[in-house]
């Protein structure tokens, strides 16, 4: 490395494994989240100094095969093949070796310069697994480097040991997966053929890669040779093979080519792990089956949720009362003083309760229910819970044609509809893709949990907050009830990997929490200040007053509502928590009891906790499912919310609430 130069490695493995927390220890908040080019893949890279070099790490998606079941593994072996990483950090669990090495193999057949970490080797260690390290490395011919990530013991070594691969300092020797006599013999004449009359595929694949995926019927590199000249008689050689690969062994050629890497993996891992009987079931252990137990598991689930719920109220409105306090009482008055002085009143009304007011707002409203449920979340995402939660979930999540992980972007509809949304991915199918982002979008997220717990748990009580939520549960079963009905196609079956439980690193938690509250912080302020500005002119022009005039007879009349309070429910479109903070800032007052009734502060919050989706979660539903759909879900929204606005407000007054 005499010559500086950037360098970039990628990390690979299958989900669970540990590799976003390698990913987060090496290039701690120096991290971009995007989209992969074209394609609705979420792309994690960021960049890191190791030994005065400068390193991109570059996160592909977590999965557990190199061919074309899904969008994700196409978007990571045409990264590997065609972007050519500087090395492949391949992450697997010790704990579960034989299966991880299924994976391993295939990335050894794409002939990338590649190292292993072999990561949670001390939970190996607590279920009485010994690995032979060095005996593993000889047989895969890469470096291997166990790795504790969650501690970050091994982080070092492991750079120092790409860093070496990727300047030509160490020059492993990978092993090169052979199969069963007459599959070998097979291979290397479809090898051949491809290498002869394929030579510009060849440059972009390797020969014998492509070999492989033809015998295994691979779609994707199917439609790539038929764009050739000689494509054609290459894939009638290739089926031909397949085709007497199938007579002989009975089975579909995919599946005879992945038991041959399965035995592979077996053969391997057998030869690398020695079995030491545990001497005691372990904690972990006794926890994960107390978990997902089918009796006891319910039980916990209801607990930990109303934990979350009640942490995120209690402490919320603690940190709502301190800030309210701080802003109202000291900053507002010390800047609007301030800007007497230099300033036109009528300047100084628009920036104090424009901007001031939006800022002053957006902290004391949002972030004290919006960051503790963030950390709540990450809490329960490096602890291993959630798959725990999707196991339980499966049988009434079948009730809405879903299986149980969709429970998994459900619950993150309760931070924020956005990651929901595009959570909704890992459902298999188109017709469940979205089936689960039309249900996702009425969960109240942190935005509107600000509206429910600000305004009715404040003022109402927390009961009346929590029948909201229950409501909403009902109405999302409703819904995803009637959808499945309507949707042609049957709910396909709960097939995912139950990770081992692990003790929840503070930095890994408070990383994501940071990333999570950041991205709320960039995009929601600028709508919050943009909005009171507007709203704050507005009023001081007098034009707010025919605006709420127009919107008089649907508001007033039968939502009953403030007319005024249409005002900051059409700019709620930007970000729900606005329909609260602009609300106070229509009425220059943070004390709602002195504006709304009850029932009013009922219809509104149900109003918008139902109605069209915030503009960002628009944007996402677009992305993800074209405008037909995502318009669809956007009217639907809106007619339900005015719907049962309306009824809510019929039957509170009829009540005397």
């Amino acid at each position: 490395m005499e010559n500086k130069r950037n360098f970039t490695f990628a990390l690979a493995g299958n989900a669970n494994v540990g590799k976003s927390v390698i990913f987060n220890q090496l290039t701690g908040l120096n991290q971009i989240i995007g989209n992969w080019p074209g394609k609705t893949v979420e792309r994690a890279e960021g960049t890191l100094h190791f030994k005065g070099q400068t390193i991109k790490i570059l996160d592909l998606p977590g999965i557990y095969s190199l061919s074309t079941f899904s969008i994700e593994e196409i978007v990571a072996r045409d990264y590997i093949a065609l972007e050519r990483p500087d090395v492949i950090i391949n992450i697997v669990d010790s704990s579960l070796l034989e299966r991880n090495l299924y994976f391993t193999i295939q990335l050894l057949e794409l002939e990338a310069p590649m190292i292993m970490a072999l990561n949670q080797v001390d939970f190996a260690a607590k279920k009485g697994m010994r690995i032979d390290v060095e005996r593993l490395s000889n047989m895969l011919g890469i470096p291997v480097v166990p790795t504790v990530a969650i501690t970050g013991t091994g982080i070092n070594e492991l750079l120092s040991t790409a860093l070496d691969v990727a300047a030509v300092k160490t020059r492993p020797t990978p092993l090169k997966v052979r199969y069963g006599k007459e599959i070998e013999e097979n291979l290397e004449r479809l090898e051949a053929a491809v290498r002869d009359r394929l030579r510009e595929l060849c440059r972009r694949y390797p020969a014998r890669w492509i070999a492989i995926k033809l015998i295994e019927k691979d779609d994707d590199i199917t439609k790539k040779v038929e764009a050739y000249e000689n494509g054609d008689q290459v894939l009638a050689f290739a089926d031909a093979i397949a085709e007497k690969l199938e007579q002989v062994h009975g089975h579909e050629s995919m599946v005879v080519m992945a038991h041959e890497r399965y035995g592979i993996a077996s053969t391997i891992s057998r030869e690398v792990i020695e079995l030491v009987a545990p001497s005691r079931i372990t904690f972990e252990e006794k926890l994960s089956a107390i978990t997902a137990h089918r009796t006891w598991g319910y039980p916990i689930l209801a607990l930990v949720m109303a934990v979350m719920f009640t942490v995120i109220f209690f402490g919320g409105d603690y940190l709502v009362g301190v800030l309210e306090s701080l802003f109202e009482d000291v900053l507002i008055p010390m800047v609007t003083e301030m800007l007497s002085s230099i300033l036109s009143t009528e300047l100084v009304e628009l920036i104090s309760g424009g901007v001031i007011s939006g800022v002053a707002a957006g902290i004391t409203i949002a972030l004290p229910y919006i960051v503790p449920f963030y950390v709540i979340l990450a809490l329960l995402e490096d602890s291993g819970y959630l798959p725990r939660a999707a196991f339980l979930m499966d049988n009434l999540m079948h009730k809405i044609g879903l299986h149980g992980k969709a429970f998994i972007p459900l619950l993150l509809g309760y931070g924020c509809s956005v990651p929901a949304c595009v959570g909704c991915r890992i459902m298999e199918t188109d017709r469940e893709r979205f089936l689960a982002g039309f249900v996702v979008v009425l969960i109240p997220c942190a935005a509107r949990t600000v509206v429910i717990l600000g305004l009715v748990g404040s003022y109402v009580g927390i009961y009346a907050a929590l029948t909201l939520y229950a409501f909403n549960l009902i109405l999302v079963f409703i819904l995803g009830r009637l959808a499945f009905k309507v949707l042609p196609g049957e709910p396909v079956g709960l097939v995912m990997e139950m990770p081992s439980y692990k003790k929840p690193s503070i930095r890994n938690v408070l990383t994501k929490t940071w990333v999570r509250t950041k991205d709320f912080v960039y995009i929601a302020f600028p709508l919050i200040i943009g909005g009171s500005i507007v709203l704050e002119a507005l009023r001081i022009s007098g034009l707010i007053w025919p605006i709420a005039d127009f919107l008089s007879p649907l508001i007033g009349g039968w939502l009953g509502l403030p007319p005024k309070a249409g005002i900051p429910l059409i700019f709620g479109i930007l970000r729900k928590e606005l329909t609260l903070i602009l609300l106070a800032g229509l009425f220059e007052t943070f004390d709602f009891g002195l504006i709304l009734t009850n029932t009013q502060m009922v219809v509104f919050a149900l109003v918008t906790m139902i109605y069209i989706p915030c503009i960002a979660t628009i944007a996402v539903l677009w992305r993800e499912f074209g405008w037909r759909k995502a318009s669809i879900v956007v009217i639907v929204d809106i007619w339900l919310a005015l719907l049962i606005g309306g009824i809510a407000n019929q039957l509170l007054l009829h009540m005397n609430f």
